[in-house]
């Protein structure tokens, strides 16, 4: 079992900035697997927005591409998101999500790929609001 913890979750203006960290006991997030963020908003459903994929690369749900970025430090073994121009439509409970033996999963589609999470954390809140 991996447990995930996300924290920087804030109320912000929009156009505002936010940065999200995910952090795990031991090297989990340094491990190679595919990592990711998913969001979920109030009446709304899941919404897979970012991933890292082992090799590195990244891939970005449309409507946050050029605003938002995944990264992770292998040497904290912390994963982040990096939220710029923050809009309205972004306040949502933000997830920082990963591949593994379990038996839970999420699935998104993010660039026409399919992804599978099998852990993820409790959840930051993100409000955007003027």
């Amino acid at each position: 079992q991996v447990h995930l913890e996300e924290s920087g979750g804030a109320s912000v203006h929009p156009g505002g900035s936010l940065t999200l960290s995910c952090v795990s006991p031991g090297t989990y997030i340094s491990s190679g697997y595919t990592l990711g963020w998913f969001r979920q908003a109030p009446g709304k459903e899941r919404e897979g927005i970012a991933v890292i994929e082992r090799d590195g690369s990244t891939h970005y749900l449309d409507s946050v591409k050029g605003r938002f970025t995944i990264s992770k430090d292998n040497v904290k073994n912390i994963l982040y998101l990096q939220m710029n121009n923050l809009k309205v439509d972004d306040s949502a409970v933000y997830y920082c999500a990963g591949e593994g033996p379990s038996r839970s999963r999420v699935e998104f589609v993010i660039d026409l790929k399919v992804y599978e999470f099998n852990f993820w954390g409790q959840g930051t809140q993100v409000i955007v609001s003027s």
